[in-house]
């Protein structure tokens, strides 16, 4: 049975990487419809403002913390997840699982030239790998029923979506159980990591935390507003739990 951990209004399962790993096979395994979302200090702070992502997230059949902030918060409030399943390690794992299991997969999003170099890499890097099927992340609203059944057609065990939040959650809670797809998980930024248009921060920034300021100083006017105005907001959300929690 799956603990479940209640963070500021968000549920998110205590898992650790391996049995992260071991649920998504038994999903494969079932060949039912299920979204995966991973939640850091953004997504917290955008579900905070935002009822309807809130419900999409409560909604997943796998919810994963990707941030190393929202760990230190739940031990704070009293309520320790086991660690951090980042978003881009869960790609990585799942593509070479995927080789060895033979598992289709579809890759949806991005600039074009960047998820048909992915194909390419993964195809290359892990031998036997399917990847059924591949689209950019741009299209219109007239546009998104071609998009559906082109995936739906593809017949794949696994999607991976690079599209921004909450665009991505919206999406795969419309039209996931109409495509069919075992597993669902959004993957934001992973496909420009993947290529090495974004370089990834060192390990010790990883595990201390200081990820985000390695993103911030390749990208200083694109990420300025988010992580220094937008998920400031993070830190009165978890005093006001921690105060709640004090009264309780």
């Amino acid at each position: 049975m799956r603990e479940r951990v209640r963070l500021m209004g968000c549920d998110i399962d205590n898992l650790t990487m391996e049995e992260t790993l071991g649920v998504i096979e038994g999903f494969i395994a079932s060949g039912k419809p299920h979204q995966h979302v991973v939640v850091n200090v953004d997504k917290l702070v955008k579900a905070s403002k935002d009822p309807a992502l809130a419900e999409i997230i409560n909604q997943c059949a796998l919810v994963n913390v990707d941030g190393m902030p929202v760990v230190w918060a739940s031990k704070l409030l009293g309520k320790p997840l086991k660690e951090r399943v980042a978003g881009v390690d869960l790609f990585e794992a799942l593509m070479q699982r995927s080789a060895q299991r033979h598992w289709r997969v579809f890759l949806l999003g991005a600039k074009e030239e960047v998820v048909s170099k992915v194909k390419e890499l993964y195809e290359c890097k892990y031998p036997g790998l399917q990847v059924v099927g591949y689209r950019n992340g741009y299209w219109s609203v007239n546009d998104e029923s071609q998009v559906v059944e082109q995936i739906t057609a593809a017949k794949a065990d696994l999607l991976f979506v690079a599209i921004s939040s909450p665009k991505k959650e919206q999406f795969l809670s419309t039209h996931q159980a109409s495509m069919k797809i075992p597993f669902a998980m959004g993957v934001g930024g992973t496909f420009d990591v993947a290529v090495g248009k974004v370089n990834r921060a060192p390990v010790w920034m990883q595990k201390t935390g200081f990820e985000w300021f390695y993103r911030f100083l390749q990208e200083p006017r694109r990420m300025f507003r988010r992580y220094f105005i937008d998920d400031m907001q993070f830190l009165p959300m978890l005093l006001k739990e921690l105060l709640a929690r004090q009264r309780r």
